[in-house]
């Protein structure tokens, strides 16, 4: 995902002086085809810079950059002169606002439909106060643009944020990569294995309640069989039968997750 611009085999174009970028948006505008083209080309360097803020998401670059291109075009095609800011001022939040929303929609994480409606809205109210103010608009602003309270907005954007994994690399020079997974730890237990017991929660979890009970009971608070029975109002020899099909399910399912 580092890799540079030329490594995409992306033509080089000179940049724009800002009369020379408003002459070119004015023709576009009336439907000049080259003019449109030659705006595209001459800001493929603005959306190569902004794509390698999502770095490490799961995509190759160059479909991110085919994403932030649509992005750019659509810029081009919406930019007003009467807007009286520089066009990469307007382009960025568009840009970016395209490439957020692609990830957004292609998000492994469900979240209701209203909730992706909301974080919709947020994401448009957030690009045109960005244009208008010429700079990114507070939480406070754009809840009282929508008519909503900080919270919801909040609660909406970080909803439509796409996971990040846990492999994912946070520094990397020279020598081996450091992975957000190096950087996290228990406070509890300073570098335990967690991670194990987030896995072995998992499995537990996929028991049914009794005998999930029960293992919990007999292997993380050494209760004996005798104190479950009691606790369960079962025998103790039901006790050890439930704890037997838990423990053999259980190895199952460790099989088939490693598979």
């Amino acid at each position: 995902m580092s890799r540079r611009l030329v490594e995409m085999n992306l033509p080089r174009f000179p940049l724009l002086k800002d009369q020379e970028m408003m002459e070119l948006l004015q023709k576009a505008g009336a439907g000049d085809v080259y003019a449109r083209d030659r705006l595209v080309n001459c800001n493929l360097k603005l959306v190569f810079n902004l794509v390698k803020r999502f770095q490490n998401r799961g995509y190759e670059l160059e479909d991110l950059f085919q994403i932030g291109c649509i992005g750019l075009m659509k810029a081009i095609d919406k930019f007003d002169p009467s807007y009286k800011v520089k066009f990469s001022t307007y382009a960025v939040p568009m840009i970016v606002g395209e490439i957020r929303r692609f990830l957004r929609d292609d998000n492994p994480v469900k979240v209701s439909r209203s909730l992706k409606e909301t974080a919709y809205k947020i994401q448009q109210v957030r690009d045109m106060l960005t244009a208008r103010l010429g700079r990114e608009p507070s939480v406070g602003e754009v809840a009282t643009e929508l008519g909503l309270s900080r919270e919801e907005v909040v609660s909406a954007m970080e909803a439509a944020q796409a996971p990040t994994s846990i492999y994912e690399t946070l520094h990397q020079e020279d020598g081996d990569p450091i992975y957000l997974l190096d950087q996290l730890k228990s406070e509890e237990d300073g570098d335990a294995p967690w991670l194990e017991r987030i896995s072995v929660n998992e499995l537990l979890s996929r028991l049914p309640e009794r005998e999930r009970l029960i293992i919990m009971w007999r292997f993380f608070e050494d209760k004996t069989q005798s104190e479950i029975a009691g606790k369960l109002g079962l025998s103790q020899v039901q006790v050890s039968r439930l704890e037997r099909q838990a423990l053999k399910k259980l190895k199952e399912l460790m099989g088939n997750s490693s598979a």
